[in-house]
This record gives C-alpha cells, structure tokens and sequence, in this order.
C-alpha cells in the first residue's frame, strides 16, 4: 500500500469517527446553544436535525476547498481526466467519509430519516468516487460534482426553518428559498450542460480511451443517475419557491390594504 493510500484510508476514517461524533454529540450541544426552540422539538425532528446539522458542516467544507481546487489546481484544470489528483482525493475522501456515515446512520434511525433516494445518491457518489481514489483518474470531474454541495446548506437550513414554525411568509424564509432555489439551480442543473459537453468533447480521444470502458461506463452512468435526481429535485424545490414567493406577495398586498384602511 502506497502512502497516498495510506492517507485516503486514514482521512475516511477519521473522516467517518468525526462525523459521527457530530452527530451524536456536537450537534445537539451546539444547537440547543445557538436556536432555544431546539428542546422543543421532538426525538425524531432531533434525530433529523443533527443529521442535517452535520449535513451542513460537511457541505461547507468540501464546497469551500471545491471552489479553490477548481479555480486554482493548475495540475487538474489542464488535464480533467488525468491531472494530478492529489489535492482533490483529500477533498472526495472526506466526502466519502461523510457519505459512508451518512449512509450508516440512515440506515440506524431508518423509520425516522429513511429515504431510498439519499441510499441511491450515496452509494452512486461512492461508486464514482472508487475510481477518483483508486485510479487517480477523472480529479477535476469529480470536484467539478461536489461544487453541488454549496447549495445544501440553502436546502437545510428551508427544514429549520420548517422545523421550529417560522411562518413561511417571514422575510428570512423567502430569502432563504430564493437563494436555495438559485444555488441549487447554478451549481446542480445549470451545470449539466457544460459536463456533457465535455464529455462529448473527449469522446473517442486518446487520454478518453486510456480510461478503459469500466470507467468510461461509470462515470457517465453515475453522471445521468445524479443529474436526473438533480432534475427531480430542482423541480420540487421550484414550485416550493414559487408558492412562497406567491404567499409572501399575497401577506404583502393584506398588510398594504390594511395599512391603507387605517391611514
């Protein structure tokens, strides 16, 4: 086992030990420090809230150094499909370490947070990711994907808001459900287009054909399987948005009228 092996090994471990702790411990310590209405929930919102808590924090961090690796990791920028992925594999192997997590707590509290489309996304991320760790192939791809994860923090922080009863018409949820819906747009669907025609750009190359067809299969197939979900999701969280953006313009046009009937 070579040392880069040894440090993905060692990062999805700790990775894993750390989110975790997270989960059963920080969060619910941190919550109830920062948002008072944590205690009243109950123990199955708690359960999804520290889900969600750790969600985040894993959002952050792999968004943050995604962001970095794609403006300035000259080695995988000039060679998406084999430049130097010794930065990216730190990146993809704390994502996998969340993923492998996530997965080993959805399946603990399943008749609580049990959800066949995050086993799918999961287990399809972690396939894709096999090749980025094992091979050193397809690096900037793979961090080009994670950039998705800058809209999470949005989707989480909208089941927050639901969760401890903010009315839906408060400027802080309308704000954050037009920011959701524009970061999940840009960084999940707006960025399908470019990725397939990439794609379709190194068909048939030299560096295409090294992949082998086993690669060649998986990533396209991990990329449609994610997209189309992606697609599905945009489409809830849009008429979601729609009908917000519809009950605040409508709680707008009452407190106007009522102002005009006093004045």
């Amino acid at each position: 086992m070579d040392t880069n092996s040894t440090l993905v090994i060692s990062i999805v471990i700790i990775g894993f030990f750390t989110f975790q702790l997270l989960f059963h411990f920080v969060s619910c310590w941190f919550s109830a420090k920062v948002s008072p209405g944590f205690n009243n929930l109950n123990l199955k919102k708690k359960i999804e809230w520290s889900s969600r808590v750790v969600s985040t924090c894993h959002s952050l961090v792999v968004g943050v150094v995604g962001l970095y690796i794609f403006w300035f990791d000259e080695a995988t920028i000039a060679d998406p499909l084999w430049g130097d992925p010794s930065f990216v594999k730190v990146n993809i192997a704390v994502s996998s370490s969340y993923l492998i997590s996530d997965l080993f707590i959805l399946i603990l509290y399943w008749k609580v947070i049990g959800d066949k489309y995050y086993i799918i996304h999961h287990c399809t991320a972690l396939y894709a990711y096999y090749f980025i760790l094992s091979e050193g192939v397809l690096a900037y791809i793979g961090n080009f994907r994670l950039l998705a994860e800058l809209s999470t923090p949005f989707v989480n922080q909208r089941w927050f808001f639901e969760a401890l009863n903010y009315p839906r018409v408060s400027k802080a949820y309308v704000v954050n459900g037009v920011l959701m819906t524009a970061v999940f747009f840009v960084m999940r669907i707006a960025s399908i287009p470019p990725l397939y025609a990439y794609i379709y750009s190194v068909l048939g190359t030299e560096a295409y054909r090294r992949l082998g067809a086993l690669i060649q299969c998986s990533w396209i197939s991990s990329c449609v399987v994610l997209d189309v979900m992606n697609v599905m999701w945009m489409v809830k969280i849009s008429k979601g948005c729609i009908k917000v953006l519809s009950l605040f313009r409508q709680e707008k046009a009452r407190r106007s009228l009522q102002n005009g009937k006093l004045d």
